[in-house]
């Protein structure tokens, strides 16, 4: 009898996909709904995103500082002249604006 269940209970066992597995190997370390706590108890997820919006908001006032001097050169540069300092400022400007892009996307 025990001949003629066996391959019976074996072939059943894929049609019941409740039963879970044993897990071997690593466990899982990180995972991502999960929201860890610092030593002070409170949330990284919330301590991350102070600190980038405290850098992005130092970003923008360099941002806007810097396009303040650009202006200020480009008005006492006179007509058809382009400093050279006001190109590397533009090239600021940019650099700042995809840092504060990407802060705000993160």
């Amino acid at each position: 009898m025990l001949r003629l269940t066996a391959p019976l209970l074996a072939a059943a066992n894929p049609q019941f996909p409740d039963r879970q597995e044993p897990h071997h190997g690593p466990p899982d370390l990180h995972k991502p709904d999960e929201d860890t706590k610092l030593p002070n108890g409170k949330s990284q997820k919330d301590a991350i995103a102070k600190q980038n919006h405290e850098g992005a908001l130092k970003d923008a006032s360099d941002l806007v500082q810097a396009a303040r001097s650009l202006e200020d050169e480009l008005k006492t540069a006179g007509t058809y002249v382009v400093p050279v300092s006001s190109v590397k400022k533009t090239e600021e400007i940019e650099k700042l604006a995809r840092r504060i892009r990407s802060r705000l996307k993160a």
